[in-house]
Formats: C-alpha cells, sequence, structure tokens
C-alpha cells in the first residue's frame, strides 16, 4: 500500500514539474528542442527535465527507493534489470512526446509505485487539462479527487475501441480487424496511453489493443483501470507485470467484455 499521505506528495510533484518544465514548453518548442532518439520516436527538452526533475523529487519523497525513467533507460538500457525488485517508480515524463510536439493537448505525466514488481498506486496526469488519474492498490481509483468506477459496456455492435496497429504483427492485425467489423468502431488509438485508460473508464471507448508493453507506458493505466472496474491483461490472460518481458496488452471496460473480446477479436478464421 502506498498510503494518502504519499498518493497526495506525488499528485502534488507531478502538477509542479508540469508547471515547471512541460506547460511552458506546450506548443513553442523550437526545433533545437526536439531530437529523433529512435526511429520514428521523438523526444523534447520537456521530457527531460520533467524526468530530471521528477526523478529527484519522487527518491526524495520515498528514501530508499529506485526511479527508473523512460529517457534515462533509452541512453542506459541495463536500468530495466531488477525491476521486480524492491520498491521501484516507473516513471513516463511526457507520454504521447508525437502529440505533445505537434500542439495537440493528448498527453501525459505518469509515474507508477512498483513493490517487489507489482504495481501499487499509479498516477496519470493531464496537464493541458488538469486532470489527475490516481489509483491505489485494493483502494480504488480517482480522476481530481473524485472515485471512479468504468460503466457496464454496450452490445458488440456498439463498442468503440483502439487497436493501436503500428507494432501489431500483420497476422492478429489482419484478425482484429476481420473479427471486428461488426463493432461500432476500431479507432487508431490516441497514442498515449495515459488518455486511452482513462478513457475506457469514462465510457469514451470500451476496449483497446496494445502491442508493446513498456512498463512506464502501461503499470500506471493497467492498475487504474483495474481499480476502477475494468480489466488488463495479455492477450492469452495472463496478467500483465510491468517487470515481466513480452508483447500483447488488451483493455476493456469490464472483465466479462474483456472475456468476450478476447474469444471473438481474436478468433482465428
Amino acid at each position: 500500500m502506498a498510503g494518502q499521505e504519499l498518493i497526495g506528495q506525488v499528485s502534488d510533484l507531478l502538477r509542479e514539474v508540469a508547471a515547471e518544465a512541460v506547460m511552458p514548453r506546450f506548443r513553442k518548442l523550437s526545433e533545437t528542442e526536439v531530437r529523433v532518439k529512435s526511429p520514428g520516436e521523438e523526444v523534447t527538452i520537456a521530457d527531460e527535465e520533467a524526468e530530471r526533475l521528477l526523478t529527484a523529487g519522487l527518491l526524495a519523497l520515498l528514501p530508499g527507493s529506485r526511479v527508473i525513467g523512460e529517457e534515462a533507460v533509452s541512453a542506459q538500457p541495463e536500468l530495466l534489470q531488477g525491476l521486480g525488485e524492491g520498491t521501484v517508480f516507473v516513471v513516463d515524463p511526457v507520454d504521447g512526446t508525437a502529440n505533445f510536439v505537434k500542439g495537440s493537448p493528448c498527453f501525459s505525466m505518469m509515474v507508477a509505485l512498483l513493490q517487489e514488481g507489482e504495481p501499487v498506486a499509479s498516477w496519470m496526469l493531464s496537464p493541458a487539462t488538469d486532470m489527475l488519474y490516481v489509483a491505489e492498490q485494493g483502494s480504488g481509483a480517482w480522476g481530481n479527487g473524485e472515485p471512479v468506477r468504468a460503466g457496464q459496456p454496450p452490445q458488440w455492435n456498439a463498442l468503440r475501441g483502439g487497436v493501436l496497429t503500428r507494432f501489431l504483427p500483420a497476422e492478429i492485425k489482419a484478425r482484429v480487424q476481420a473479427n471486428g467489423r461488426d463493432l461500432a468502431a476500431i479507432l487508431p488509438g490516441m497514442h498515449c496511453a495515459g488518455e486511452e485508460y482513462p478513457a475506457i473508464v469514462r465510457g469514451e471507448q470500451h476496449f483497446v489493443v496494445f502491442w508493446r508493453g513498456l512498463p512506464w507506458d502501461h503499470a500506471p493505466g493497467t492498475l487504474f483501470l483495474e481499480e476502477a472496474g475494468g480489466r488488463a491483461a495479455r492477450f492469452d490472460g495472463r496478467p500483465y507485470r510491468p517487470a515481466e518481458q513480452g508483447f500483447g496488452i488488451l483493455a476493456a471496460q469490464s472483465p466479462e467484455l474483456w472475456d468476450e473480446l478476447q474469444r471473438r477479436l481474436f478468433a482465428e478464421a
């Protein structure tokens, strides 16, 4: 358990860092403040500065913990070793960097606290709208301090869900698209996990299919969704564990919908 004091402290820290390092650069980035760190992946001065400030702040809040941030791992992949051991914060300083660069408000700042590899608390701040989503293992989920619960999903032909196809293997992509032709809509995804998971809880979409399972992308949102009454798991039903390597995550508005999607969406022709 993280405890309400720590939850409040990390919430305050996120908002402070957003105000200092992220929002002053929103829609004001110069060309020199954006670079390509890998094919198709951008990083900005806001990502780097926010991660530096969050790392220092989190270590001060919980001495003896470790912080594993996306940008630090980009420079030193070996930092991921031991993710499943001890007390670890995983940090995505700006999730949805491509959106941030384009000037879209669809980006998030995310933190998850892991104990021996298990998420026990998570925070997802949408700085452009000042919406903060928080979850604590076994205690529930909140949006700006108000308890939130996922609603009941509609019938199959009224379902809307995101399928992020960039990394999805061609065979799975073709199967999902064919099996989902009777759905109300298959959406291209928001390109920001910190917005995708809350959108399921809000009922704006009912499911999402991811391929990559990077811990800073999914540890915060999977805990939030499950504490709000939804379900997120690997395609074969195994729980998503941030410290375990693997691909494929299906997130749904309810456990029952997850079962139906897993059975029908991934069925072989």
